[in-house]
Formats: structure tokens, C-alpha cells, sequence
């Protein structure tokens, strides 16, 4: 919180609730409260996923690589999204994105095919990485700097809590109906979905005014590249480790828990309490974020959950698999919306969506091998090295991101975070006179 004299104050208990009220009101109904409802439709699925393609004739393995569809949906989407809401703006892009994805669910349920199922997951994981480049455009645009990081976290924190939430309805639905059930729910949720962004009020953008000043377009994905080749290859590949870990941490959880004899029911457990403290930690990080400036949220954020990875081969009971993951979580958590804030601080205001489109592209190419690189490792040494290969990944990621942050975000330290705030101070005071 700023002071009369442009200084820093501290912001108590009051201030971060009046913040946290401030963002809500201004992207909750047009950003948060559809992404809810429709990443409840999507956690409804994720459970269910391999056991409708065991369903439809599947054999084990490929009903393994069935959840591999959507990570490879996702890439394939991420340079499309940006030609979409070039065209149509982020809440068209949205709207298109969550109709595409009731219509690819609804052919899970009509038909009982392996190929078909594959077909929607692709589908599935497309209208992904549209919802995500748009939500993120659209929040960079129309949320002050020194509130981005609480809400692009707050956004994070939505996607958790959604995907919390909809296995618990899935569950419901499937103990009725039966498994295929729950792409009715994923139906529903993205149709309802649509309806609330499509009467909720949006903000207008200068996206679209900037991307088209002086009588240009969108510079286009390859120009983009070739402009920021070296963030993109810099602290882009380090913002792609992160995306690594993440789900190597995903994977490598319940393949260690199978390791040293737990059963089903105990990991799902342990998933249930490391998730419970994932959740709980998305505001906070925003506001240190905010406050303190990026650094202090990337860096522990990866040094945690590097430790915490190449700790894991340590644990030989459930109380130990369950301590160090919450370690994990704690680490993941604190770290819920770093991804968001980093690219909108990086991109330009001009064609910010092509930029976007890349340093998503390359942060969820990481996604895809976070969970393959230990699994690789495992079948030519053992499993334990592999976990404690990615903890390295995590360790060196952290370095990358000390290094490059403050090189390309003008928020990353807390010297720049007040200097940001002084000069809104004296802009304030030049308008008002004062």
C-alpha cells in the first residue's frame, strides 16, 4: 500500500482482504466464476479417463497414454488460441473454447470408441490452452500491475479448487449413472460455463486497439519468436522447468507410493491432504509476489519443490510419503500463479497474445516431460534416480529463474516493486496537482 509520499506502507489483515475484494470484483464474474465451473467439469473427467478407454476396448498401456492426449492437445493449441482471440477477443475465444469442449464430451458419451475418446481429449486439451491464454490475456490487460500477481494467483488458485471439487462431483454422478457419466457433468459444466461469461460484464481491452495501431496486425508467432528469441530461450526454458517439476511431482508421487507397498486408497490420501495444502496457499503467494517482488515466490517455489522431489526416494512409510509431500505441496502452492505473472510482466502491450502463445507453448512442452523423464530414467537405472534427477531439474530451475527474472520483469525485486510504486505516485500527484 502506498503512502501519501509515494512510500511503501505494510499491509495488514484489512488491506489484503480489501485487495483480494478489489480483484474478485473486477475478474470474478468474467474470469474466475467460469473457469470454476468449467475446471469442475474438467476434474470430473481426469479420474475416469483410462477406465472408459478400458471400456471401449483399450488395452492397459494405451488406456495409460490416454491422459498423454491432452497434454499433446494442449501444445497443439497454444499457437492457435492467439490466432483465435486475435480474431475474436478473449471472450469469444472462451466462449468457442468452452462450446468446442461440451460438443467433444458429448461424443464420449454417444459413442464407445477408443479413437473417439482420443479425438475429444485432444479436442479437450486445446479448448485448454485457449481458456488459459485468454484468461491470462485478459487479466494482464484489465488488472493493475501492482495487482497482478494476486490475481493471476487467485486464477491459479480457482483452476486448484475446481479440479478439487470435481472428482467429489464426478463421484456422485458416476455411483448413479455409471462411469461415462461424468463427461455429463464436464457437458454441463462447460455449457454453464458459457452461459455466465456470456452475460457476465467484460471490460474492454486495449488489446485489440494496440494490435492493430497504426494500421498493423498481430506481428504473428514466428516474428514474436524471432523478436524475444533470447527471454524465450532463457528464462523461458527456466519458466519451463517449473512446468516440469509440476508434473513430474504429479507422476512420481503414487509410482514411489506403489514402490514401497501403499495401496490405492492410502495414496489417494495422501493426494487428498498434499492437495489441501496446495490450495491454501495461492492468495498469499500473490501478495508476496505484489508486495515483495516476483523472486521471492519463483525461487523458493522451485528450491522446495527440488528438495522436496529429491527427498522423496528418502521415504519408506506412509507418514514419511505424506510429510515430504506436503513439502511438495507447500512448494507447488506457494508458487500458484508465478507461470501467468511472469509472462504477462515479459510481454509487450502490443500483440501480447502471440507472445503469450509462445511462452505457454514452451512452458507446457516442460509439463509434457516433467512426468516422461523419470519414467525414462527408471527403465534404464531405477526409479529413485529419476525422481532425483527431476529434483535437480527443479535446483537448476531456481537458478535460472534468479538469473532472468530481474533481467526481464520490471517486478521481480522488491527495489523494483518500490520504485514502481513511486513513479505511480508521481503520476497520481501530476494529475492531481498535488
Amino acid at each position: 500500500m502506498l503512502g501519501a509520499d509515494g512510500t511503501e506502507r505494510d499491509e495488514g489483515p484489512r488491506q489484503m482482504s480489501s485487495t483480494l475484494s478489489t480483484v474478485v470484483k473486477q475478474i470474478g464474474p468474467s474470469v474466475m466464476l467460469p473457469m470454476l465451473v468449467y475446471e469442475i467439469g474438467h476434474g470430473a473427467v481426469m479420474p475416469v479417463i483410462a477406465l472408459v478407454a478400458l471400456d471401449a476396448g483399450a488395452s492397459t498401456t494405451v488406456a495409460g497414454l490416454m491422459l498423454a492426449a491432452i497434454g499433446i492437445g494442449t501444445i497443439l493449441g497454444d499457437i492457435p488460441a492467439a490466432w483465435l482471440a486475435n480474431r475474436v477477443g478473449e471472450k469469444g475465444a472462451m466462449l468457442v473454447a468452452m462450446l468446442a469442449s461440451a460438443v467433444a464430451m458429448l461424443s464420449v458419451l454417444v459413442t464407445d470408441s477408443v479413437a473417439a475418446l482420443a479425438v475429444a481429449l485432444l479436442v479437450l486439451g486445446a479448448c485448454g490452452a485457449t481458456m488459459h491464454l485468454a484468461r491470462q490475456s485478459y487479466v494482464a490487460d484489465v488488472v493493475a500491475v501492482h495487482h497482478r500477481a494476486r490475481a493471476m494467483s487467485t486464477l491459479g488458485g480457482v483452476f486448484r479448487i475446481g479440479l478439487f471439487i470435481g472428482p467429489f462431483v464426478g463421484a456422485g454422478v458416476i455411483s448413479i449413472w455409471g462411469t461415462r457419466s461424468a463427461f455429463a457433468v464436464a457437458v454441463v459444466a462447460s455449457l454453464v460455463a458459457a452461459v455466465i461469461l456470456l452475460l457476465a460484464p467484460v471490460e474492454a481491452t486495449g488489446s485489440a486497439a494496440r494490435t492493430g495501431a497504426a494500421g498493423h496486425g498481430p506481428v504473428g508467432v514466428r516474428e514474436m519468436f524471432r523478436r524475444n528469441r533470447r527471454l524465450f530461450l532463457t528464462l523461458g526454458i527456466a519458466v519451463a522447468s517449473i512446468g516440469a517439476i509440476r508434473a513430474a511431482r504429479v507422476a512420481v508421487i503414487p509410482l514411489w507410493a506403489e514402490h514401497i507397498g501403499l495401496d490405492a486408497t492410502t495414496t489417494s490420501l495422501i493426494f487428498g491432504i498434499a492437495n489441501f495444502v496446495d490450495m491454501a496457499l495461492f492468495y498469499p503467494s500473490g501478495h508476496v509476489m505484489d508486495k515483495l517482488g516476483r523472486l521471492w515466490i519463483a525461487v523458493p517455489c522451485m528450491v522446495i519443490l527440488g528438495l522436496g522431489t529429491l527427498a522423496l526416494p528418502l521415504s519408506d512409510s506412509a507418514v514419511s510419503l505424506t510429510a515430504i509431500a506436503m513439502v511438495m505441496a507447500f512448494g507447488n502452492g506457494i508458487g500458484s500463479g508465478i507461470v501467468m505473472t511472469l509472462g504477462a510482466d515479459t510481454s509487450p502491450e502490443t500483440d501480447r497474445r502471440s507472445f503469450l502463445a509462445v511462452f505457454r507453448l514452451i512452458n507446457d512442452v516442460g509439463t509434457s516431460l516433467g512426468p516422461v523423464v523419470p519414467a525414462a530414467i527408471a527403465t534404464v537405472a531405477t526409479l529413485g534416480v529419476g525422481i532425483a534427477v527431476m529434483g535437480g531439474v527443479g535446483l537448476l530451475g531456481a537458478a535460472g529463474l534468479a538469473r532472468w527474472v530481474p533481467k526481464y520483469s520490471t517486478y521481480a525485486t522488491r527495489a523494483m516493486v518500490r520504485d514502481h510504486h513511486r513513479r505511480l505516485a508521481e503520476e497520481r500527484n501530476a494529475v492531481t496537482g498535488g
